[in-house]
């Protein structure tokens, strides 16, 4: 006997129509997740006000209070009511969903908030009289006069009272806290001529500042440096590179990291389009590529990337939390950031991050302190034997007497290394090399460090992809091609990229049905597992949008050879060997790091060297 579906009864359903409260409770579940998202709804009504003072304070992560102060233009109070009701805003009239100029446009936001907390709104608009609306449950109070002296004060307390299974999955105070802080930041960075204040009230009392962003005052660039030194931290605006650049009506600015100033995860990746704070796959892919010959897999670029363009050409209206984003031509944005993330690297050209010189500080600490031994007054003064011997000592015939005093060198000293004079060379005239790997170079104000094989590798790595782009990737015949058999979906989305990967030596061609027959394979791979390589690029062509399957494991194998035919460590160098390499690193793009984003070499300041020894 055939069981019933349990979700079909035997009378015929009925169709209703859902009220208000029901309706604003679901679209509560889509617009506010968490109460991070609360808080930015709430924030960007308060920008889209033209607010230049923003405060927000918390309790208990959000749960119990969430009030967002500002100094925007207010609501009438006639107006407040409608605020409340869904799908009522003053950002747009509804002729033109594609023409979005403000954060909000939906009129979903505020009616939601009502629906599954306890809201009210207090607002005054200039010239007019402050007034006060309440909303709990979605049960709307009658507005009442109050006492404000401008802008507008929104104060949610109880989030999800109303929907009490939505608690259940609310995370601890501290983590939902933290998801508020870091919204916040992402808001400010867009924002720098806005004064923001993050306050944690639990408890009661004036509670605890755990954020301040005070604005920032001077053209774009220097704002915007302001800002992200505040926010991500002064590390990162002084090893960022400022990015402007312009393709077909998109304008991409802001900051990104040298490759040595990496992370070990995309915690530091900041994506904005129209100033709007979003998480776009195709953008991180693109920032990703852009950093594909500088990093390792285990490590991720920081940047704070801006993409203005006419709002026509991207829809923000893809999900209710407006954190997902489509262009029109998401190629013409993506190759934007590409080219100019890598234009930037280039010409950044042998430059590391200062972190390296901080880290190399860090490790240097002092022997500790030994206890002093009882003083033995007789030996005040030194005896003229002994004056004449440190006289000696600071004599040129020094290495002689040194020999006399200390163990035996085995080896004779390596021939003193000629001067060079050190003005207008970024890393220096060379001095010495220690430990037959590191050569020590003297600067105008400082010392360089270099790693003489990893800095040579990157060196030979740069020759070889050069000659590569200039002479084209070499194609291996397959004597019997090979058949890959795909669903056709999977073969028409490899054919859409069928002519770039033929620049890189791989030619495939469709061979009927969902197959595809792979004709060549790139020379310089040797023996390959063509089906293998086709199913990687099509992961990476579902997962991101582009594959870069094919580029790593030719550059795997020029790293590879590049490692072998470069300077080994434990061989001696010539004065004129290290200078010269010291030359070509100057005059190489990228030399600032090795092929795997580790630094290639260290500067130390003499000012950091004094200071270790205490002479500062």
């Amino acid at each position: 006997m055939a069981q019933a579906h349990p979700n079909i009864s035997e009378n015929r359903p009925v169709i209703r129509q859902l009220d208000d409260a029901a309706i604003n409770r679901i679209a509560a579940g889509e617009v506010v997740e968490r109460p991070a998202s609360a808080v930015k709804e709430l924030v960007e009504n308060a920008i889209d006000a033209g607010a230049t003072r923003i405060a927000i304070d918390i309790a208990d992560g959000g749960k119990t209070l969430i009030r967002v102060t500002d100094d925007g233009c207010g609501i009438a109070a006639e107006d407040l009511p409608l605020a409340l009701s869904r799908h009522a805003t003053s950002k747009i009239d509804g002729s033109d969903l594609l023409n979005i100029h403000t954060f909000g446009f939906r009129g979903e936001a505020l009616p939601s908030l009502g629906a599954v907390g306890r809201l009210t709104i207090t607002s005054r608009v200039p010239g007019g009289e402050a007034a006060s609306i309440h909303v709990a449950g979605g049960r709307m109070d009658r507005a009442k006069p109050a006492a404000l002296r401008t802008g507008t004060v929104v104060e949610l307390r109880d989030l999800f009272f109303a929907t009490p299974a939505r608690l259940k999955f609310m995370r601890t105070d501290r983590a939902e806290a933290q998801a508020i802080n870091d919204t916040v930041k992402r808001l400010a960075m867009a924002e720098p001529a806005v004064t923001f204040t993050l306050r944690d009230v639990s408890g009661g009392g004036e509670g605890r500042v755990t954020f301040r962003a005070d604005r920032e005052n001077g053209d774009l660039f220097d704002a915007l440096h302001a800002r992200l030194a505040r926010v991500i931290g002064r590390e990162f605006a002084e090893n960022a590179l400022q990015i402007d650049a312009t393709r077909e009506g998109i304008r991409l600015y802001g900051y990104a990291a040298l490759p040595t100033y990496s992370r070990g995860a995309a915690v530091a990746q900041y994506l904005f389009v129209n100033g709007r704070p979003v998480r776009d796959k195709m953008l991180t892919g693109a920032l990703r590529a852009a950093y594909f010959d500088f990093l390792s897999h285990d490590r991720h670029p920081a940047a704070a990337l801006f993409i203005d363009c006419d709002p026509t050409l991207v829809d923000v209206n893809v999900h209710p939390a407006k954190s997902e984003v489509r262009f029109r031509d998401p190629g013409v944005a993506r190759g934007l950031i590409v080219s100019a993330l890598r234009h930037a690297l280039a010409e950044a050209g042998h430059r590391a991050s200062s972190t390296v010189a901080n880290a190399t500080l860090g490790a240097m600490r002092p022997e500790p302190a030994q206890p002093a031994p009882a003083r033995v007054y007789q030996m005040d003064r030194p005896s003229s034997a002994t004056r004449q011997a440190a006289y000696q000592a600071q004599a040129p015939g020094f290495a002689e007497l040194s020999r006399d005093y200390s163990g035996s060198v085995v080896e004779p000293p390596p021939a003193p290394v000629a001067e060079a004079p050190v003005e207008d060379l970024p890393l220096g005239a060379a001095r010495g090399q220690v430990h037959e790997n590191y050569i020590i170079a003297q600067t105008a104000d400082g010392m360089v460090i270099v790693d003489q094989h990893a800095a040579h590798e990157r060196l030979v790595y740069e020759k070889l992809k050069t000659q590569m782009a200039e002479n084209g990737v070499s194609a291996q015949a397959l004597l019997i091609p090979e058949i890959v058999e795909l669903s056709e979906g999977d073969c028409a989305r490899l054919m859409a990229v069928a002519d770039d990967l033929s620049r890189l030596g791989l030619t495939i061609e469709p061979f009927g049905g969902g197959a595809v027959a792979v004709r060549e394979t790139p020379a310089i791979l040797g023996e390959v597992d063509a089906r293998a390589m086709i199913l990687d690029i099509l992961d990476e062509l579902s997962d991101q949008g582009e594959s870069q399957t094919v580029q790593a494991r030719i550059e795997a194998i020029l790293s590879r050879v590049a490692c072998h035919g470069s300077v080994r460590s434990g061989r001696r160098m010539r004065a004129e060997e290290m200078n010269a390499l010291l030359r070509e690193m100057e005059a190489t793009p990228h030399s600032g790091q090795c092929n795997h984003g580790r630094p290639t070499y260290v500067e130390l300041k003499l000012s950091d060297i004094e200071r270790l020894f205490g002479r500062s």
